[in-house]
């Protein structure tokens, strides 16, 4: 992990960094926390890649709820957040921060959509495929609450979730285009959106008959 382009910050990014980042296009985000449910298990690190590498790691503290700067950027409508598998970030975002992420592109839908000779569909299967590079996920499932105390594999991990995300979006959008999928693709962002609120609420198989 180099670390001219990364850094690490408390609680929400500066405004220095705010105004790096809202210069930006498009954004990788992700997140990590202590589980898979957002209203049991809490937000502990937020994680930005922009086109040029640059990521910053937002360390976010046991019962904070707010984080001005990056709920700013976020919301921003000119900056297209991209994620893979938004869904759950999306919700642990809004759950935790209050943050209504927009626009938004997946990968993990985008790969489902394009990629449909596989059923691997997982961060570390796609970007071996689409950037030829191998994923450490060995601390995918680790504790991630004690946020001062993270270890160099931990955040060398967590910078590479962001790192690929903006390569791949843009093959991905290819392969969509190639195979006339694209805007199915964008009418399912769109959706994602209502999706999450129907997931905090606890809503299940909701269009099922």
């Amino acid at each position: 992990m180099r670390l001219d382009d990364f850094r690490v910050s408390d609680g929400d990014i500066d405004a220095a960094t705010l105004a790096e980042y809202l210069k930006s296009e498009a954004l990788a985000v992700d997140t990590e926390t202590m589980g898979l449910l957002p209203q049991r298990d809490r937000l502990c690190l937020v994680q930005l890649c922009n086109p040029e590498g640059k990521v910053t790691a937002i360390r976010i503290a046991k019962g904070q709820t707010e984080a001005p700067n990056l709920k700013q950027l976020l919301e921003a409508t000119h900056i297209l957040k991209v994620f893979h598998f938004a869904r759950f970030d999306i919700a642990t975002l809004r759950h935790n921060l209050n943050i209504q992420v927009q626009p938004v592109f997946c990968t993990k839908i985008a790969s489902k959509l394009a990629r449909t000779y596989t059923n691997r569909h997982g961060l570390k299967d796609v970007v071996q495929e689409l950037e030829q590079v191998e994923l450490d996920k060995s601390s995918q499932s680790s504790d991630w609450g004690n946020a001062a105390n993270l270890s160099e594999a931990q955040l060398s991990y967590a910078a590479n979730d962001v790192r690929y995300l903006l390569s791949i979006q843009q093959k991905l959008t290819q392969m969509l285009q190639r195979e006339e999928r694209w805007q199915l693709a964008q009418e399912c962002f769109q959706v994602l959106p209502t999706l999450v609120s129907l997931d905090l609420l606890q809503f299940k198989d909701l269009f099922e008959h």
